[in-house]
């Protein structure tokens, strides 16, 4: 994966399209060029739980770790932080997923932010990747996690 040549298009225009090495096309958006007209079907990508408090309420420390140390590829749906009034709802909950794998946690550590990111994207690649995205797993989980600590499985 060429990062230095992703992360430089995804500066210049705020977003980046990727093929991953399974043919699964994904967009990447900065988060503050999303538009209500973009959709909400999106999920924030973080390479680290510290910018979690950027986007969600606090959490308990046992639903922390429930993220921090979830084996499988987990999107957790949430609500929002209060104080971050735009940004892609679904049933006014958000979408977030921490990302582990080497490679893809890197493309993010460099961007410095959380990112959006849109699975299945029918937008123009941009990039080909030699990496398979995460979030395409078979294993993929879905929960939600309540600010009080509730845990529901959404999906298994």
């Amino acid at each position: 994966m060429n990062q230095s040549e992703i992360l430089k298009f995804y500066k210049t225009k705020g977003s980046v399209t990727l093929e991953d090495s399974n043919k699964k096309i994904i967009t990447f958006l900065d988060p503050f060029k999303w538009t209500p007209e973009k959709g909400d079907n999106w999920t924030y990508l973080l390479f680290d739980l510290f910018q979690l408090r950027i986007i969600a309420q606090q959490f308990s420390e046992v639903t922390l770790d429930l993220v921090e140390y979830a084996s499988k590829p987990t999107i957790y749906q949430t609500a929002p932080n209060f104080q971050s009034e735009k940004g892609p709802r679904h049933n006014d909950l958000i979408s977030f997923a921490l990302i582990q794998a080497p490679e893809w946690k890197s493309l993010l550590f460099s961007i410095s932010q959380p990112v959006l990111v849109q699975l299945d994207s029918k937008t123009e690649v941009d990039f080909s990747v030699d990496q398979f995205f995460p979030l395409y797993s078979s294993s993929l989980k879905r929960i939600f996690l309540g600010p009080e600590g509730e845990i529901k499985i959404l999906q298994n």
